[in-house]
């Protein structure tokens, strides 16, 4: 009983010394302010793990704003890939939406025909059709703009333009770029009806920059002069030089559609249905399929736009057509390359019995241009010229050499003259001997010997040389020679003076 009694008072000992204890510590803890520290480390584990709380709530939303923006964007691409599809079109929009911008061109072109009789030499000029192809490109107060190739207007007497509804207008040549094979032809707006200017438009033009390889294309041109047909294909190749007759064409793109007879000064149109080249049927070889070239409109587009500025002229009596009164020499490819020279129309002498004012060119000077337009050759110059009459001012641009013998561009004027009595009544040919008296027409040149087939003077009708064919034997013999003269004449008058 002592025993447990003893344990008791223990407990009840021990109880009481550990309680005065923990009242003693809690209250120095109080009047020490160690409760309100570890009250602030309980908050600011709680404001931690608050914190991490909110971090991760807003790492959840960024997560969340990140696959919304993703859906957003994927949602904008198959938008604007819907807009691609949209605006190309099949090869049937596009030939549809572009069909009223394509014409057709009949050029009546001059050929000389040459024959023989007991009187003599005859000479005679004939009218043969030949069939090309222009875009619409633009239009003023009183014309409409037709973009083509030079060598579809060339030499022609008479131009006929037809339109989608099949009606046809006179045309006149606005300019001419001999030297990229481009021309720009006008028709009176006054000569179409109210029906037929609702149904054409002006192309757009798109840019031959932007297309690359393989991009798809469709060409639309009057083929064969049968109408208007449609081709596709794609860009087989860009910035292509091809080796012609008449030098080398630089810069052009070079497709698989189908360019045939015809087709030149035709349409080349991306998916778009815009413009991006004038097609050129004359580089495409007839040995080999699917190779058809265009001039790219990055280039086109601002030698028309040059064009487009010029006046309409029409050709005037030969009597009283200007002159520059020079002696000219045709500087072709050929030439160039041997002579180091540029391509253009090459002074050989100035002329003094004309009355032109053209003291400000010099012998040895190479004419590219006249008021801007590109010049190849004597014909080139020629044809222009037979637009301006007595007394008038023209610009010419040529190549002229420095005492280093390199050539500069510079810019020259000039009063037309008149040209002499005995100049006329010769052909408008260019002079086989490469020789062009521009005090006038040609002196001593001779006529084209090539007319078109069925057309050479002696109808096909005899195997066996006539005389009239024997006369045009020792004829071509004759010139033969004369230009091997002139030819070394030039040679000899080039070396003399070469700089």
């Amino acid at each position: 009983m002592k025993r447990f009694i003893g344990i008791v008072f223990s407990a009840l000992l021990f109880g009481v010394i550990a309680g005065t204890c923990m009242v003693g510590i809690n209250y120095l803890a109080q009047s020490n302010g160690i409760y309100h520290i570890l009250a602030e480390g309980e908050l600011s584990q709680d404001n931690e793990t608050n914190s991490k709380q909110d971090s991760t709530q807003e790492s959840k939303e960024e997560k969340q704003k990140e696959k919304q923006e993703k859906k957003t964007s994927a949602s904008d691409v198959e938008k604007e890939k819907t807009v691609v599809q949209a605006d190309s079109g099949s090869v049937s929009q596009v030939a549809k939406e572009a069909m009223p911008s394509v014409v057709a061109i009949t050029n009546m072109m001059r050929y000389q025909e040459n024959g023989f009789s007991i009187f003599g030499d005859i000479q005679r000029e004939t009218e043969y059709p030949a069939s090309g192809s222009g875009v619409i490109v633009g239009k003023n107060e009183t014309e409409l703009l037709i973009a083509t190739n030079n060598h579809v207007i060339q030499d022609s007497n008479s131009l006929t333009v037809s339109f989608i509804d099949d009606s046809t207008a006179k045309a006149q040549v606005k300019g001419t770029d001999a030297t990229v094979d481009l021309a720009l032809v006008s028709v009176k707006l006054s000569d179409l009806s109210q029906e037929t200017r609702d149904k054409i438009k002006v192309i757009e033009i798109g840019s031959s920059d932007a297309m690359e390889v393989g991009d798809q294309v469709v060409a639309i041109g009057n083929a064969l002069g049968y109408g208007q047909s449609v081709t596709k294909g794609i860009i087989s190749a860009k910035d292509r030089d091809v080796e012609t007759e008449d030098g080398t064409a630089e810069g052009l793109l070079q497709t698989d559609a189908a360019i045939n007879p015809g087709n030149s000064g035709g349409a080349l149109l991306n998916m778009q249905g815009e413009l991006i080249g004038i097609n050129v049927a004359k580089y495409s070889d007839t040995d080999v399929e699917g190779m058809g070239y265009s001039i790219p409109s990055s280039k086109a587009e601002s030698i028309l736009k040059s064009l487009s500025t010029l006046a309409t002229r029409e050709d005037v009596p030969k009597e009283e057509q200007g002159v520059l009164g020079v002696q000219v020499k045709n500087i072709d490819a050929q030439t160039a390359e041997s002579f180091a020279m540029p391509k253009g129309v090459y002074i050989f002498k100035i002329l003094e019995d004309t009355g032109a004012q053209n003291s400000e060119l010099q012998e040895r000077d190479i004419i590219t241009k006249l008021d801007g337009q590109g010049i190849a050759t004597t014909a080139d110059l020629k044809s222009l010229l037979s637009k301006y009459r007595i007394g008038e001012d023209v610009t010419l641009t040529v190549m002229r050499q420095d005492g280093s013998g390199k050539y500069n561009e510079v810019q020259v004027h000039v009063t037309l003259g008149k040209a002499n009595a005995s100049d006329y009544g010769t052909t408008n040919g260019s002079a086989s001997s490469g020789e062009q008296q521009q005090g006038g027409n040609s002196q001593g040149e001779t006529p084209q010997e090539n007319a078109p087939e069925g057309n050479s003077g002696d109808n096909g009708e005899s195997s066996a040389p006539s005389k009239e064919q024997e006369g045009k034997s020792k004829g071509k013999q004759r010139r033969s020679k004369e230009e091997e003269d002139f030819y070394k004449q030039f040679q000899d008058f080039f070396n003399e003076y070469k700089r």
